[in-house]
């Protein structure tokens, strides 16, 4: 249910929120949320949605993306991820990591510069 309202909040096409809301929510645009969400998904198989022993769907991409930028964004309390998304605390930590992790090695040659002499000295 929470990744129904996440897509009918603001991923599908007449969604409840603008593109400008999702900036000021999110702290960018949309595509490159779109963008990283790909890069992850791509990158580390625990961002694609699986089915649990039950075979009911685990969590989303997007909600294990929006935890964990909300998260480094806000400084959102694990616990108050369960009450918004439905996450408990060890997946919340779990998610995080796995993030940073996958940001890390998909962008690190992209973004990291080589130090200067200030940085060396």
């Amino acid at each position: 249910m929470s990744h129904a309202n996440l897509m009918s909040n603001y991923f599908n096409p007449n969604s409840v929120y603008t593109e400008e809301d999702f900036r000021r929510r999110f702290r960018m645009r949309r595509r490159v949320f779109e963008r990283l969400l790909c890069d992850v998904q791509q990158g580390n198989p625990y961002f694609r949605q699986k089915r649990d022993r039950a075979g009911h769907p685990g969590f989303s991409p997007h909600q294990k993306v929006i935890v964990a930028l909300r998260m480094m964004v806000y400084g959102s309390p694990t616990d108050s991820m369960k009450e918004t998304h439905g996450m408990f605390e060890s997946t919340c930590l779990d998610t995080l990591e796995q993030f940073c992790d996958i940001i890390v090695h998909v962008y690190k040659d992209e973004y990291r510069s080589k130090p200067n002499q200030e940085d060396l000295n």
